[in-house]
Order: C-alpha cells, then sequence, then structure tokens
C-alpha cells in the first residue's frame, strides 16, 4: 500500500466512482507520457513535439474554478483533443473508451452506471472490467 492513501477493501457497486488516479498512472507505467502524447491530435502533436515532459501549466476545472497544476500535454488532451470527432467512438475499446471518457470529462469521478449509460455499453461489463484485480490503465475507484 502507498503511504498515505488508504485503500478501501469493500468490493465496487454499479454506484461506485471511478476516475483515473494519474498518480498510479505515473508510478506503474514507464512510459505513460509517451502514451499520452499519442492521444494528443495532429495539431496538438506537432506543438509539443520539442516539448519535454512533465511540464505543468495551471488548469482551472470550469465547474468548480478550482486551479490544479496539470501536465501540459494532459492539459491539451482535456481541452481539444478530447473534442475532436474521432477521439471516442463506438468502435473504442471498453477500457480505452472509459480511460478517453474521464479525459473528456475532465476525470470527474463516474459510476460504471454512468459510464454504461453515457458510453452505451452494459454498465456490469464495466463494473466487472474496473472491479477486477488488474487495474486497467489507472482507472480506480475514487476515494476522497
Amino acid at each position: 500500500m502507498v503511504e498515505g492513501k488508504r485503500f478501501s477493501l469493500v468490493k465496487p457497486t454499479l454506484n461506485t466512482p471511478f476516475h483515473i488516479d494519474f498518480d498510479w498512472w505515473k508510478k506503474n507505467e514507464r512510459d505513460w507520457h509517451v502514451y499520452l502524447r499519442s492521444l494528443l491530435c495532429a495539431e496538438h502533436q506537432a506543438a509539443f513535439e520539442n516539448t519535454e515532459e512533465g511540464q505543468a501549466i495551471d488548469w482551472v476545472d470550469p465547474v468548480t474554478a478550482e486551479v490544479t497544476p496539470v501536465d501540459g500535454i494532459q492539459n491539451a488532451l482535456m481541452t481539444h483533443c478530447v473534442k475532436q470527432p474521432d477521439f471516442l467512438t463506438q468502435q473504442t475499446a471498453l477500457v480505452e473508451a472509459v480511460f478517453r471518457l474521464f479525459l473528456t470529462n475532465g476525470n470527474h469521478p463516474m459510476s460504471s452506471a454512468d459510464l454504461g449509460a453515457r458510453l452505451k455499453r452494459p454498465p456490469e461489463t464495466i463494473l466487472r472490467t474496473l472491479a477486477g484485480a488488474r487495474v486497467y490503465k489507472g482507472i480506480r475507484p475514487y476515494s476522497v
């Protein structure tokens, strides 16, 4: 267990909120930054071509107005690239679709029921996938 973080032993339900845990992602996936770059639209791939990894910028949450330092690439993804028509389609694989949906909604926690409704996929399948022993793309239950 990571110091300072407590993980629940309670089995997630259809109403358990999930999110992308970027701290988990950064600690467990060596190429996380390369992966995020691959999701950029052509315009931003060119714009970030010579940018060093990990450059932070201030991101303002449009709902709460909370200012959070975020990675520049992550910000470009969440503010521009996610709005491109080919970013998230019905043909996108389930885990990838969930990951991209979290990017699209600013990584606000969503339950399997919410994800299923937005993705038009069975929430039970989403829950079975996300609540298993394996963590996919840093998608984990959200804890305060």
